[in-house]
Parts: structure tokens; C-alpha cells; sequence
């Protein structure tokens, strides 16, 4: 029978393997998660974070760059970034990028494709709120609201 995967990355069902994948967050989720914060409330972002307690969680560089641009105080937004393991761009998610948008019948926004190809670099989940844009991830893709 087939298996499922839980939030925390772990195998469940027959046959069941202890399996724990890294998590890579999109821009999205940040955002909010960083609203949350200020707010002082727990919400969605906030919850999801505690799902993912005892996970590696991994930010991309491109959602470094995409919460700065929209941050109204850059140093704030890089230290609460610094909690989280910021992955850089490489050759890999390079090849990985070029070949997955060469071959799409409807090619991804670049970071969205940068993404992409960072988390299958990774073998990671990805945690965000924009399921059209990560539907080729399938149930790799954990929708947080």
C-alpha cells in the first residue's frame, strides 16, 4: 500500500520508514510568519513553524532577497532570517532551473523556479501558500493557510 507523509517528514503506513527532509520556506510563508511575530500573535505561519519542530529548515537566498525587498527595515528582516539556514545558489539548482523551464508547457516565475529547483536539490518539502505555482512538487508542497 502507499504511504503517507506528515508534516514533520516522517513516513506513516504500512511499510513505514522513519524518513525527516529538510524544509524550505517560500517568501510567502516568511512574510507572514514575520507579521506574526510583530503581532505578537500565532497564527498560521506561527503554527506550521512549531509542525516543523525537530526539521531542518532551509531559506533560499531568493527568499532572502524577496523578503528584503519588501522589508521597511533590512537589518531587522536579516537577523530574524538568521535563525534559519540560508542556502545559496549553485550549479545544480542552476541545471536544475534551466531544464525544468526548458521542458514546461508554462514556465515558472524565475524565483518560483529557482525554488523549485533548490528544493529538489535538496530533496526538501516546501512550506508556502502559492500551490499553483509549486504544483509539480506535489506533496512535497505543505500549504501552510
Amino acid at each position: 500500500m502507499g504511504q503517507c507523509v506528515s508534516v514533520s517528514g516522517q513516513r506513516t503506513g504500512a511499510g513505514a520508514e522513519t524518513v525527516s527532509r529538510p524544509t524550505l520556506l517560500d517568501s510567502s510563508f516568511l512574510i507572514d510568519l514575520e507579521r506574526e511575530t510583530a503581532r505578537n500573535e500565532v497564527g498560521p505561519a506561527r503554527t506550521m513553524l512549531s509542525a516543523l519542530r525537530g526539521r531542518r529548515v532551509v531559506v533560499s537566498v531568493v527568499g532572502v532577497a524577496e523578503v528584503l525587498e519588501g522589508a521597511a527595515d533590512e537589518m531587522a528582516a536579516l537577523a530574524s532570517l538568521g535563525r534559519f539556514t540560508i542556502q545559496g545558489l549553485h550549479i545544480g539548482q542552476a541545471q536544475r532551473c534551466a531544464r525544468s523551464q526548458r521542458r514546461a508547457s508554462t514556465r515558472l516565475g524565475e524565483n518560483d523556479a529557482w525554488l523549485v529547483a533548490t528544493a529538489e536539490s535538496l530533496d526538501a518539502d516546501v512550506v508556502g501558500a502559492d500551490r499553483p505555482a509549486f504544483r509539480r512538487l506535489g506533496e512535497r508542497y505543505l500549504r501552510y493557510r
